[in-house]
């Protein structure tokens, strides 16, 4: 009887971070349920079965309840063991302050990259535990370690994330179950224009390399490190930087970034 391949789930998996950490499993053997909000999710699946394993592909919007809920039933229907999953869909706001943004917008923000990392956590949580493994990703920010304006909600979910996902992997510490957070610097993806931070210094600028960002998280992973900060060593040593300077400090930085 020939063995069935292992299980992963990402989300957010069209492209960017998702879709590369999806072609590190794939090239470790892993078949993959992936999602995303556009149609670009099937054209990712095509790409992945290419690489030798299955990739079941589901749209879905990550900002509804029943987005959520829905690609969790479509993982529970393949009826096999889940041993890994990535939490990355997430999404920025960017352009303007908090006076001139959208509260519709926001309130999207905080529904996806909150909201629904805790809804598809959960749903996670309690599969994994019964079977006593698994292995769980949670992708926050570096902006996780410092003020954000000009991006100030998008800041603070990712700040959730990144205690969420510590205090999640403390209470799993005894049950086979590990978490980690990746805390991504800058990264070389459609994330900045997408946020309308086009025409902002941090989104014209040079960033960390998409494939070499989606490789240290998942070797953290892999190696059940609690955390790691995705980029080069400019990054990392503002990461590190950020524990001691001081909260004014620092959001005056990140202003100047990030102002249009």
């Amino acid at each position: 009887m020939t063995q069935q391949r292992s299980l992963a789930i990402i989300t957010g998996a069209s492209s960017g971070l998702g879709f590369e950490m999806a072609k590190l499993f794939a090239k470790d053997g892993y078949d993959l349920a992936i999602t995303g909000s556009s149609d670009r999710i099937f054209e990712a699946a095509e790409t992945i079965r290419e690489l030798g394993v299955e990739a079941y592909p589901h749209k879905a919007d990550a900002a509804a309840y029943e987005g959520v809920e829905g690609f969790w039933d479509f993982v529970s229907d393949l009826d096999r063991p889940v041993e890994a999953a990535v939490l990355n869909v997430g999404i920025g706001i960017g352009g303007g302050s908090f006076l001139e943004t959208s509260l519709e917008d926001e309130m999207r923000l905080i529904s996806i990259n909150i909201t629904g990392t805790v809804h598809l956590a959960k749903r996670v949580v309690h599969h994994m535990v019964p079977n006593s493994r698994g292995k769980i990703l949670i992708v926050s920010s570096i902006s996780a370690t410092t003020p954000t304006p000009y991006e100030t909600v998008y800041g603070p979910s990712k700040a959730f994330g990144f205690a969420f996902a510590e205090s999640l992997r403390e209470e799993l510490r005894e049950t086979g179950v590990t978490v980690t957070a990746l805390l991504p610097g800058a990264t070389d993806t459609n994330f900045h224009a997408n946020a309308g931070m086009g025409d902002t210094q941090i989104g014209s600028s040079s960033k960390n390399d998409k494939e070499l960002v989606a490789k240290q998280g998942y070797e953290a992973l892999m190696n059940d490190i609690d955390h790691v900060v995705g980029g080069d060593e400019k990054t990392k040593k503002e990461a590190e930087d950020n524990r001691t300077t001081s909260e004014t400090e620092k959001a005056a930085i990140h202003a100047e970034k990030t102002r249009p």
